[in-house]
């Protein structure tokens, strides 16, 4: 139980890393992720995403979320078409944002950020002091342009409700942030006391990344998108395995491991390798199919979970935004479906849907293989 209960503790004590609300006139003093202090002359009305796929923590703090937009860069329109495609139909205007491309060496196309003149460059974690682009922090901070830290994806215990804020303090949407935050709170402390019931050993789990037909198997590590498995009171067979981020892991080593459950994430980016899709854009049968070629591959009939029944896709975008929710509690019920089966990710998403995002969430999100 203590586990659980350090997890829920980081959740709720980082969420108070920006400041308390302040009048909209007033200049704006928040504290990114990193601890840095950044004071802007007042709200900014134009905002440069460096990671695109944060135009879904705007959709949470406002109902026009791309007003805000001075730029993006284009992970958020290649990787999630789909729901791009959602967005485009209700703000036409998504188009005309410019998009700024990332070069073939990687690199991020400061002059071109620094041309468009944003009122804030919200920019993810790679890009701060020790990251590997930290550099571009520097220049754009060197051209006038404030930068502050946000993070949904390397941290997102410590991270998530502390980048809401931080982006609802940054465009003047503190009241807003806050209500979201309480919201994410609730549940997923609610999540923890029913995993911190369960008795016994945990469930042994393989989370496969971008699930496809050809080889095993993409894993996360015990970081990142790994804690959700051990969250929701799973044993992730990669955790111990993977000493970082991701790994490949080996058939034998799967078929070694002997998995309880098994999750595959996936989206429209595999649409064309065979590979699981799942999301917006996809129904129930589609996605069921491409499930069960997943667990077709060699060696796969054998495990527990396939000849249980304990095979189930996950809509992988979904992780890395302040949505990791509906995720957790997916995870939870997956895992756990004695001690947790009253835990909703419909009724979740009915409420997202109703009280804070500008374009709702409309697909098939995650689904079991029956």
């Amino acid at each position: 139980m203590r586990r659980f209960v350090t997890i829920a503790l980081a959740v709720l004590a980082t969420a108070h890393l920006a400041c308390s609300p302040q009048p909209a006139a007033a200049a704006v003093v928040v504290t990114d992720i990193t601890g840095r202090t950044v004071t802007l002359p007042r709200p900014a009305e134009r905002v440069l995403l460096a990671e695109g796929r944060q135009i879904i923590a705007l959709s949470l703090l406002d109902p026009k979320p791309v007003d805000f937009m001075a730029a993006w860069l284009g992970d958020f329109r290649r990787n999630d078409s789909e729901s791009y495609a959602q967005y485009r139909q209700k703000f036409p205007e998504i188009d005309q944002v410019p998009v700024l491309g990332i070069g073939s060496d990687g690199t991020f196309p400061v002059e071109r950020a620094i041309e468009i003149k944003p009122d804030v460059a919200v920019l993810g974690v790679g890009f701060a002091p020790g990251g590997r682009a930290n550099d571009v922090a520097r220049q754009l901070e060197a051209a006038g342009i404030p930068v502050v830290f946000t993070d949904f994806f390397v941290a997102p215990f410590e991270h998530t409700v502390a980048s809401v804020r931080i982006l609802g303090r940054v465009i003047g949407r503190d009241e807003r942030a806050n209500e979201f935050a309480a919201f994410y709170e609730q549940h997923m402390t609610r999540i923890a006391e029913h995993v911190a019931r369960t008795a016994g050993p945990r469930p042994r789990v393989l989370l496969e990344t971008h699930a496809g037909v050809t080889d095993c198997c993409y894993a996360p590590g015990a970081g990142n998108i790994g804690r959700f498995v051990a969250f929701a009171g799973g044993d992730s067979i990669s955790a111990s395995v993977t000493p970082g981020p991701t790994a490949q892991l080996s058939l034998e080593y799967v078929i070694s491991t002997n998995p309880d459950v098994y999750i595959g994430t996936g989206g429209a980016h595999l649409r064309a390798s065979g590979g699981l899709v799942i999301g917006p854009g996809f129904d129930a049968a589609t996605i069921r199919d491409r499930l069960a070629a997943v667990v077709a591959r060699p060696g796969f009939a054998g495990l527990n979970a396939v000849r249980n029944g304990r095979v189930y896709g996950l809509f992988h975008n979904i992780i890395a935004t302040p949505l990791n929710v509906v995720a957790a509690e997916a995870l939870a019920r997956w895992i756990n479906p004695q001690t947790a089966p009253d835990l909703d990710p419909g009724a979740t998403i009915a409420e997202l849907n109703t009280r804070f995002l500008a374009v709702p969430l409309q697909g098939v999100y995650w689904i079991d293989q029956k």
